[in-house]
């Protein structure tokens, strides 16, 4: 997952040689959901001889939110951003999602609660985001900055969507393809319906392009969710959110390696106080502090 998440960040960049920043969006949930809707047809997942897909329309409400919240948006996003910033960068913005997921799931969800050590790692992470950003190169917005935030804002999304999922969606019985597929699946659907707005527009396509597109939809954006959903559940969620230390190093070195890219010095720095923040967020390290919690 952290190979192939991480690589999403180049082929974005590659394919918006070609495409605009909505059909790159665009073609990776589509390609994600008819890729995960042939498992689904395929396999038929059942949990206990339940049904392959939910019956409750609540529950097809909850899987809309997080399909706009944690696919549409965010994808969007960061393929925008990916006209202004490098795919190093947008690969460790990427990054401060475990930071984003605990105030969302503590603050606007309420299903978590952080001692203080969590809260300095939270803090921590905050302050490695204002190094990331670099607020002292910029006398007005620029593009580059613009694109930051646009990062900034996918992370926020992502955050939402964990905390979204686990307060309304983590306790119900719907197998990991299911799941997998009704997320990412609306969210294809809901971009189909944006194709004259989003993907309607000349392309310039080579190989490299193409390749690019299939393997950010059909493996970034289809298989690797059902491989997230398996390791969640047979490794829990504090194991699994590993991945988001190996994201952004796959992300630089392709980004540095194949595409020539450089870092500034702040945004390594930025990064390292991100990586602190999220290992106190996650109690990997913990301090001894008296004990309390925020709720």
């Amino acid at each position: 997952m952290g190979v192939v998440w991480g690589s999403s960040f180049l082929f974005m960049k590659v394919a918006l040689v070609g495409v605009s920043f909505g059909q790159v969006a665009w073609s990776r949930l589509v390609l994600g959901g008819l890729t995960l809707g042939l498992i689904v047809l395929i396999t038929r997942p059942r949990v206990n001889g339940g049904p392959v897909l939910p019956r409750e329309a609540v529950v097809w409400l909850h899987f809309l939110v997080i399909a706009v919240s944690g696919c549409v948006v965010p994808h969007l996003l960061f393929a925008w951003a990916e006209q202004y910033v490098s795919s190093s960068l947008a690969s460790i913005y990427n990054a401060v999602t475990p930071i984003m997921t605990a105030l969302m799931a503590t603050l606007a969800f309420r299903v978590e609660r952080l001692g203080r050590g969590q809260v300095l790692g939270v803090v921590v992470g905050i302050a490695g985001v204002l190094v990331i950003i670099g607020p002292w190169r910029y006398a007005a917005l620029t593009g580059d900055l613009w694109g930051q935030l646009a990062c900034l804002g996918a992370a926020v999304c992502y955050g939402f969507t964990f905390g979204y999922t686990r307060r309304f969606l983590s306790g119900r019985p719907i197998a990991g393809a299911t799941f997998a597929f009704l997320n990412i699946g609306l969210g294809g659907a809901i971009m189909l319906l944006l194709t004259p707005v989003l993907a309607w527009h000349p392309v310039s396509l080579s190989p490299a392009i193409v390749l690019s597109l299939l393997t950010l939809g059909a493996l970034g954006t289809g298989l690797a969710y059902i491989w997230n959903i398996n390791v969640l559940r047979a490794w829990g969620p504090t194991n699994a959110s590993t991945v988001t230390y190996v994201t952004p190093v796959v992300g630089v070195a392709l980004g540095v390696l194949l595409l020539g890219e450089s870092l500034s010095w702040n945004e390594p720095l930025g990064a390292l106080l991100v990586l602190l923040g999220i290992l106190l967020a996650q109690k990997r390290i913990r301090l001894r502090l008296p004990h309390r919690v925020l709720a």
